[in-house]
């Protein structure tokens, strides 16, 4: 039997809306207007304006502690951690690994030298495309310019004189 994709994805199987608390019970675990300022000053956030807010405040903390604990509460037995997020079939790691075809090209530019014959990158392999880098003018913006044998400089000056 073949599985129908649209049917499957035409109607939720679940909503946030039910990970969230009623709203007709008291929270689980009740939060102290004291602890809620003593997280504030911890994580360096102002602390409520008036009572009202700090209210509003204690709400949402109720409400994401209860969130996070209906995802706590969630059974993982016998489930692979996720590595990251990312495409971990076989097909998505094969894509993603780098074999020695791929790297052939760039073997083929280093030869060995010297007495621990460490790999170096062979000069010249090639023209780089400067893409219009060549042209801009690193000066062009300086108020005052030096020039030297060895080349032009720009002086910075601090706001001090």
């Amino acid at each position: 039997k073949k599985l129908d994709i649209a049917a499957l994805l035409s109607k939720p199987s679940w909503s946030v809306r039910s990970l969230l608390p009623d709203a007709s019970q008291p929270p689980a675990q009740e939060i102290t207007p004291k602890q809620l300022h003593h997280l504030l000053r911890l994580s360096a956030l102002p602390q409520p304006s008036s009572p009202a807010e700090e209210q509003k405040m204690l709400d949402t903390l109720h409400t994401q502690l209860h969130f996070v604990r209906d995802i706590q509460g969630v059974n993982t037995e016998g489930i692979e951690p996720l590595q990251s997020i990312r495409d971990e079939t076989e097909e998505g790691i094969e894509a993603a690994t780098i074999g020695l075809e791929d790297l052939k090209e760039a073997l083929e530019q280093e030869v060995f030298e010297g007495r621990m014959q460490r790999p170096r990158r062979k000069r010249g392999g090639g023209e780089v495309e400067k893409g219009g880098v060549e042209d801009w003018d690193v000066l062009g913006a300086a108020e005052d310019k030096v020039e030297t044998p060895m080349g032009r400089y720009f002086v910075v000056r601090n706001g001090k004189e």
